[in-house]
């Protein structure tokens, strides 16, 4: 399965998102490095500096084929070829796929808005584009007879990939599934179809799997799932996934887990991105527990409570101590001291760091290895 990152894209033009052309070339090769096969520079023709990013991108990659998004209109397409050249550049055009959006976002009715997808389809072919994809805005809200005919007509111009746009996020995954095998039987391979799904319902990742079940070829994501509104699939999220349930999908990627972690610190930096305590893979307490009750197990074997494998990420695990832990993790640490394990030592250790941590702070295990040998010197001292 293709994975196709929006990160410098859709991440970027949504609020507070902004990067300098140099920024996005950074996180261009660290998604590169990861092995993300298409990664979406930005839109030509909305700025200088998007026409500069993703020239220096397009320059720059070596494996991973650059991508462009282009309003349905000529001049867009010659900015986007001028930036990202005509070989190895997936130019995506942008088409209106809802009758919703025909009303009231352009004011031109279906023969309208099928015939300049055609015609922008056709530029991009003359100018030599190999790989022209056709971007389905609002898709998941439009009726089948006009993506039917949108699909049809831009495959007989040359399309080879489409990319369905959950714009509004507004789709479950039987339906979204649905949707995408339609759009499968109108579009066989080896047409390529793409999800591009938001996450407004909180439901990106699984309208993205439902689609990839029901044959999308490929998945467009971000990193941390920034985009507009709520966000995009997030790209840590799939490739954790498709690593450790990708049997159950039917589908595998290349994108390798590991620089997944230091990609998402050069976006934080970019944009000053923090990471949120309860996310997945990225989130600060995604490889981190405090419950004595879970504690008790993961001492004894990891396995218990953690699933996902914090190092196959760049994490690592952290046994915190605080009001829930017990003395499950403070006899741990003692016999790996080789201190003797004294049940008046442990309750006494559990009654001042434990019971009494009542204002939500944490104690990490270095912390608690200092303290204890701390108080078992002083201890000693005493009885000397």
């Amino acid at each position: 399965m293709s994975v196709f990152d929006t990160t410098l894209r859709d991440g970027e033009q949504a609020p507070g998102n902004a990067m300098r052309p140099e920024q996005k070339l950074e996180l261009a090769l660290a998604l590169e490095a990861l092995g993300v096969d298409v990664i979406e520079a930005g839109l030509p023709s909305s700025s200088p500096a998007d026409f500069r990013a993703t020239r220096m991108i397009a320059e720059r990659l070596t494996t991973a084929r650059v991508a462009t998004l282009s309003r349905a209109v000529p001049e867009d397409v010659r900015l986007a070829v001028d930036a990202g050249g005509a070989r190895r550049h997936q130019l995506q055009i942008l088409a209106t796929g809802s009758e919703t959006h025909l009303r009231w976002k352009r004011g031109i009715d279906q023969a309208t808005a099928v015939r300049e997808v055609v015609d922008a389809i056709d530029c991009a072919k003359r100018l030599g584009v190999e790989h022209v994809s056709v971007g389905i805005e609002d898709a998941t809200r439009g009726s089948d007879r006009l993506l039917h005919e949108l699909v049809r007509e831009s495959v007989a111009a040359g399309a080879s990939s489409f990319a369905v746009a959950d714009t509004t996020g507004c789709l479950t995954p039987a339906e979204f599934g649905a949707l995408i095998g339609r759009i499968r039987a109108w579009a066989p391979p080896p047409v390529v179809i793409s999800t591009h799904c938001h996450e407004d319902l909180g439901l990106s990742l699984a309208n993205a799997l439902a689609g990839v079940q029901a044959g999308a070829d490929e998945v467009q994501a971000s990193l941390a799932g920034i985009g507009e509104r709520a966000g995009n699939t997030p790209l840590e999220e799939l490739v954790a996934v498709l690593a450790y349930r990708g049997d159950a999908i039917g589908a595998t990627t290349g994108v390798r887990t590991e620089g997944l972690q230091h990609a998402f610190e050069l976006l934080s930096a970019a944009i000053g991105l923090e990471a949120p305590r309860n996310k997945a893979i990225f989130g600060v307490n995604a490889f981190a527990t405090q419950a004595g009750i879970h504690q008790a197990g993961m001492l004894r074997s990891p396995i218990t409570y953690e699933y996902i494998e914090p190092f196959r990420f760049g994490r690592e695990r952290k046994i915190l101590v605080g009001r829930h832990s017990g003395r499950a993790v403070l006899r741990h640490v003692l016999t790996e001291l080789g201190l003797p394990v004294d049940g008046s030592f442990v309750d006494s250790l559990y009654e001042e760091h434990v019971a009494n941590r009542t204002n939500g702070d944490c104690l990490d295990m270095a912390g608690l290895r200092e303290i204890i040998l701390d108080r078992h010197a002083a201890l000693a001292g005493a009885d000397a």
